[in-house]
Protein backbone atom coordinates (compact mmCIF):
# COMPACT_ATOMS: atom_id res chain seq x y z
CA UNK A 1 0.00 0.00 0.00
CA UNK A 2 1.54 3.23 -0.58
CA UNK A 3 2.00 5.79 1.80
CA UNK A 4 -1.25 7.87 2.85
CA UNK A 5 -1.49 11.45 4.90
CA UNK A 6 -3.43 11.05 8.77
CA UNK A 7 -6.47 13.07 7.63
CA UNK A 8 -8.83 9.98 6.81
CA UNK A 9 -7.62 7.56 9.57
CA UNK A 10 -7.45 10.00 12.26
CA UNK A 11 -11.19 10.87 11.02
CA UNK A 12 -12.24 7.58 11.33
CA UNK A 13 -10.39 6.56 14.20
CA UNK A 14 -12.38 9.96 15.85
CA UNK A 15 -15.80 8.98 14.45
CA UNK A 16 -15.28 4.71 15.61
CA UNK A 17 -13.74 5.82 19.10
CA UNK A 18 -10.41 4.09 19.11
CA UNK A 19 -6.65 6.14 18.26
CA UNK A 20 -4.10 5.55 16.08
CA UNK A 21 -0.31 5.43 17.46
CA UNK A 22 2.36 7.61 16.60
CA UNK A 23 5.58 5.48 17.12
CA UNK A 24 9.09 7.15 17.01
CA UNK A 25 11.25 5.53 14.45
CA UNK A 26 14.88 5.67 15.37
CA UNK A 27 16.45 3.64 13.18
CA UNK A 28 15.92 0.90 11.00
CA UNK A 29 15.22 -1.96 13.70
CA UNK A 30 12.73 0.25 14.99
CA UNK A 31 10.90 1.00 11.29
CA UNK A 32 10.93 -3.15 10.79
CA UNK A 33 9.59 -3.38 14.36
CA UNK A 34 6.83 -0.98 13.94
CA UNK A 35 5.44 -1.89 10.84
CA UNK A 36 5.74 -5.39 10.98
CA UNK A 37 3.28 -4.51 14.19
CA UNK A 38 1.06 -2.91 12.47
CA UNK A 39 0.64 -4.99 9.47
CA UNK A 40 0.20 -8.01 12.11
CA UNK A 41 -2.27 -6.10 14.04
CA UNK A 42 -4.30 -4.42 11.05
CA UNK A 43 -3.70 -1.33 12.29
CA UNK A 44 -3.32 2.04 10.50
CA UNK A 45 -0.06 3.48 12.26
CA UNK A 46 1.77 6.91 11.79
CA UNK A 47 5.56 6.66 11.98
CA UNK A 48 6.97 9.52 13.87
CA UNK A 49 10.31 11.68 12.83
CA UNK A 50 11.82 14.01 14.74
CA UNK A 51 14.20 16.39 12.95
CA UNK A 52 16.74 15.13 15.18
CA UNK A 53 16.21 11.64 14.30
CA UNK A 54 15.97 12.03 11.03
CA UNK A 55 19.60 13.41 10.59
CA UNK A 56 20.76 10.73 12.71
CA UNK A 57 19.02 8.41 9.94
CA UNK A 58 20.96 10.45 6.89
CA UNK A 59 18.39 12.82 6.04
CA UNK A 60 14.53 13.04 5.46
CA UNK A 61 15.03 11.54 1.91
CA UNK A 62 17.00 8.89 3.59
CA UNK A 63 13.69 7.97 5.98
CA UNK A 64 11.21 7.99 3.05
CA UNK A 65 13.16 5.60 1.00
CA UNK A 66 13.81 3.27 3.90
CA UNK A 67 10.03 3.51 4.99
CA UNK A 68 9.30 2.80 1.30
CA UNK A 69 11.68 -0.62 1.21
CA UNK A 70 10.12 -1.96 4.39
CA UNK A 71 7.08 -1.46 3.06
CA UNK A 72 7.54 -2.89 -0.66
CA UNK A 73 10.11 -5.98 1.08
CA UNK A 74 7.21 -6.59 3.64
CA UNK A 75 4.09 -6.48 1.73
CA UNK A 76 2.59 -4.02 3.99
CA UNK A 77 -0.81 -3.67 3.16
CA UNK A 78 -2.03 -0.92 6.03
CA UNK A 79 -2.14 2.34 6.01
CA UNK A 80 1.11 3.83 6.97
CA UNK A 81 1.86 7.82 7.65
CA UNK A 82 5.34 9.33 7.23
CA UNK A 83 4.97 12.24 9.89
CA UNK A 84 7.67 14.53 11.01
CA UNK A 85 6.90 15.17 14.57
CA UNK A 86 7.86 18.64 16.71
CA UNK A 87 8.67 20.46 13.37
CA UNK A 88 10.42 24.04 14.00
CA UNK A 89 10.36 25.90 10.78
CA UNK A 90 7.71 26.28 7.83
CA UNK A 91 11.64 25.20 6.00
CA UNK A 92 11.57 21.99 7.50
CA UNK A 93 8.33 21.38 7.05
CA UNK A 94 8.82 22.31 3.55
CA UNK A 95 11.96 19.98 3.22
CA UNK A 96 9.59 17.16 4.59
CA UNK A 97 7.28 17.35 2.49
CA UNK A 98 9.69 17.84 -0.46
CA UNK A 99 10.91 14.41 0.59
CA UNK A 100 7.81 12.72 0.70
CA UNK A 101 6.87 13.15 4.38
CA UNK A 102 2.72 12.48 3.98
CA UNK A 103 2.17 14.60 7.10
CA UNK A 104 3.85 17.46 9.09
CA UNK A 105 3.96 18.69 12.58
CA UNK A 106 3.90 22.35 12.92
CA UNK A 107 5.16 23.36 16.48
CA UNK A 108 5.15 26.93 16.65
CA UNK A 109 3.48 27.39 20.38
CA UNK A 110 6.63 28.52 21.96
CA UNK A 111 5.59 31.68 19.68
CA UNK A 112 2.52 34.10 20.24
CA UNK A 113 -0.26 32.81 19.57
CA UNK A 114 -0.69 35.42 16.39
CA UNK A 115 2.60 34.10 15.51
CA UNK A 116 1.87 30.54 15.67
CA UNK A 117 -1.19 31.06 13.11
CA UNK A 118 0.87 32.67 10.56
CA UNK A 119 3.58 29.92 10.60
CA UNK A 120 0.84 27.28 10.84
CA UNK A 121 -1.17 28.57 7.99
CA UNK A 122 2.25 28.83 5.80
CA UNK A 123 2.58 25.02 6.19
CA UNK A 124 -1.12 24.14 5.86
CA UNK A 125 -1.34 25.94 2.59
CA UNK A 126 1.91 24.57 1.25
CA UNK A 127 1.11 21.02 2.68
CA UNK A 128 -2.49 20.73 1.46
CA UNK A 129 -1.67 21.76 -1.87
CA UNK A 130 0.40 18.33 -2.15
CA UNK A 131 -2.08 16.28 -0.16
CA UNK A 132 -0.28 16.53 3.05
CA UNK A 133 -1.93 16.19 6.41
CA UNK A 134 -0.84 18.85 9.06
CA UNK A 135 -1.05 18.78 13.04
CA UNK A 136 -0.24 22.21 15.26
CA UNK A 137 0.40 22.77 19.36
CA UNK A 138 -1.16 24.84 21.50
CA UNK A 139 0.35 25.27 25.05
CA UNK A 140 3.29 23.49 26.26
CA UNK A 141 3.88 19.68 26.38
CA UNK A 142 6.37 19.11 29.25
CA UNK A 143 9.67 16.69 29.47
CA UNK A 144 12.19 16.42 26.92
CA UNK A 145 11.92 16.40 23.69
CA UNK A 146 14.50 15.76 21.40
CA UNK A 147 17.11 17.53 23.41
CA UNK A 148 14.42 20.83 23.90
CA UNK A 149 12.83 21.06 27.67
CA UNK A 150 9.86 22.46 28.79
CA UNK A 151 7.72 22.82 31.42
CA UNK A 152 3.74 22.74 30.90
CA UNK A 153 1.59 25.33 29.82
CA UNK A 154 -2.15 24.17 29.28
CA UNK A 155 -3.55 24.86 25.80
CA UNK A 156 -6.49 27.76 25.97
CA UNK A 157 -9.25 26.18 24.42
CA UNK A 158 -10.85 29.95 23.06
CA UNK A 159 -7.09 29.79 21.42
CA UNK A 160 -7.81 26.08 20.22
CA UNK A 161 -11.19 27.15 18.48
CA UNK A 162 -9.52 29.86 16.51
CA UNK A 163 -6.65 28.11 15.42
CA UNK A 164 -9.17 25.46 13.87
CA UNK A 165 -11.05 27.99 12.22
CA UNK A 166 -8.25 30.21 10.93
CA UNK A 167 -5.84 27.83 10.33
CA UNK A 168 -7.29 24.56 8.57
CA UNK A 169 -5.55 22.00 10.16
CA UNK A 170 -6.22 18.38 10.16
CA UNK A 171 -5.37 17.69 13.77
CA UNK A 172 -4.66 19.54 17.14
CA UNK A 173 -2.57 18.90 19.67
CA UNK A 174 -3.43 20.27 22.83
CA UNK A 175 -1.27 20.76 25.97
CA UNK A 176 -2.80 19.40 28.66
CA UNK A 177 -0.30 17.90 31.61
CA UNK A 178 1.27 15.21 29.37
CA UNK A 179 5.31 15.64 29.51
CA UNK A 180 7.96 13.79 27.20
CA UNK A 181 9.82 11.04 28.49
CA UNK A 182 9.18 8.90 31.55
CA UNK A 183 6.89 10.81 34.22
CA UNK A 184 7.68 11.82 37.95
CA UNK A 185 5.07 10.29 39.53
CA UNK A 186 1.37 9.92 38.19
CA UNK A 187 0.35 11.99 34.77
CA UNK A 188 -2.36 14.07 35.72
CA UNK A 189 -4.22 15.19 32.58
CA UNK A 190 -6.76 18.11 32.23
CA UNK A 191 -9.63 16.11 31.10
CA UNK A 192 -12.04 19.23 31.45
CA UNK A 193 -10.25 21.06 29.24
CA UNK A 194 -9.92 18.09 26.76
CA UNK A 195 -13.69 17.62 26.65
CA UNK A 196 -14.32 21.81 26.25
CA UNK A 197 -11.61 21.99 23.36
CA UNK A 198 -12.85 18.71 21.25
CA UNK A 199 -16.17 20.44 21.15
CA UNK A 200 -14.88 23.52 20.47
CA UNK A 201 -12.07 22.85 17.72
CA UNK A 202 -14.17 19.60 16.34
CA UNK A 203 -11.60 17.44 14.91
CA UNK A 204 -9.38 14.95 16.10
CA UNK A 205 -7.44 15.61 18.90
CA UNK A 206 -3.63 14.24 20.04
CA UNK A 207 -2.10 13.19 23.04
CA UNK A 208 1.95 13.63 23.05
CA UNK A 209 3.40 11.56 25.58
CA UNK A 210 1.56 8.40 25.70
CA UNK A 211 4.50 6.43 27.63
CA UNK A 212 3.25 5.96 31.17
CA UNK A 213 -0.29 7.27 30.56
CA UNK A 214 -2.26 4.64 32.64
CA UNK A 215 -5.12 2.74 30.45
CA UNK A 216 -7.87 4.19 32.03
CA UNK A 217 -6.73 7.47 30.94
CA UNK A 218 -5.95 6.49 27.67
CA UNK A 219 -9.52 5.52 27.10
CA UNK A 220 -11.42 8.58 28.85
CA UNK A 221 -8.86 11.06 26.39
CA UNK A 222 -9.99 8.67 23.19
CA UNK A 223 -13.96 8.46 24.91
CA UNK A 224 -13.20 12.77 24.99
CA UNK A 225 -12.30 12.92 21.15
CA UNK A 226 -7.99 12.08 21.60
CA UNK A 227 -7.54 9.95 18.07
CA UNK A 228 -3.75 10.18 17.87
CA UNK A 229 -1.70 9.32 20.68
CA UNK A 230 2.77 9.25 20.60
CA UNK A 231 4.60 6.65 21.74
CA UNK A 232 8.50 6.92 21.65
CA UNK A 233 10.33 7.04 25.46
CA UNK A 234 8.30 2.90 25.95
CA UNK A 235 10.29 1.57 23.03
CA UNK A 236 13.31 3.01 23.66
CA UNK A 237 13.30 1.95 27.25
CA UNK A 238 11.80 -1.75 26.28
CA UNK A 239 14.60 -2.08 23.39
CA UNK A 240 17.81 -0.81 25.70
CA UNK A 241 16.64 -3.22 28.56
CA UNK A 242 17.04 -6.44 26.22
CA UNK A 243 20.39 -4.96 24.89
CA UNK A 244 21.90 -4.19 28.16
CA UNK A 245 20.78 -8.05 29.11
CA UNK A 246 22.27 -9.41 26.56
CA UNK A 247 25.86 -7.06 26.90
CA UNK A 248 25.63 -7.84 30.69
CA UNK A 249 25.32 -11.62 30.07
CA UNK A 250 28.11 -11.98 26.92
CA UNK A 251 31.08 -10.47 27.25
CA UNK A 252 32.40 -11.47 24.24
CA UNK A 253 29.15 -10.93 21.48
CA UNK A 254 29.94 -8.05 18.58
CA UNK A 255 27.59 -9.19 16.08
CA UNK A 256 25.34 -6.27 16.22
CA UNK A 257 22.07 -8.66 15.49
CA UNK A 258 22.79 -10.56 18.01
CA UNK A 259 21.32 -7.59 20.44
CA UNK A 260 19.39 -5.47 17.69
CA UNK A 261 17.62 -8.63 16.87
CA UNK A 262 16.28 -8.87 20.28
CA UNK A 263 15.64 -5.19 20.84
CA UNK A 264 13.86 -5.31 17.35
CA UNK A 265 11.68 -7.58 18.81
CA UNK A 266 11.02 -5.76 22.26
CA UNK A 267 10.07 -3.12 20.33
CA UNK A 268 7.72 -5.17 18.03
CA UNK A 269 5.67 -6.62 21.45
CA UNK A 270 5.33 -3.26 22.90
CA UNK A 271 4.29 -1.51 19.85
CA UNK A 272 1.33 -4.35 19.39
CA UNK A 273 0.50 -4.08 23.39
CA UNK A 274 -0.24 0.20 22.35
CA UNK A 275 -1.90 -0.54 19.34
CA UNK A 276 -4.84 -3.15 21.28
CA UNK A 277 -4.39 -0.60 24.09
CA UNK A 278 -5.82 2.37 21.88
CA UNK A 279 -7.94 0.16 20.04
CA UNK A 280 -7.07 0.29 16.20
CA UNK A 281 -5.93 -3.34 15.87
CA UNK A 282 -7.81 -4.82 12.65
CA UNK A 283 -9.03 -1.04 11.79
CA UNK A 284 -7.23 -0.61 8.73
Amino acid sequence: MALVSMKEMLIKAKAEGYAVGQFNINNLEWTQAILQAAEEEKSPVILGVSEGAGKYMGGFISVVHMVKGLMESYGITVPVAIHLDHGSSFAKCKEAIDAGFTSVMIDASHHSFEENVKITSEVVEYAHAKGVSVEAELGTVGGDEDGVIGGIIYANPEECRKMVELTDIDCLAPALGSVHGPYKGEPNLGFKEMEEISKLADLPLVLHGGTGIPTKDIQRSISLGTAKINVNTENQIEATKVIREILDNDKVVYDPRKFLGPAREAIKATVIGKIREFGSAQKA
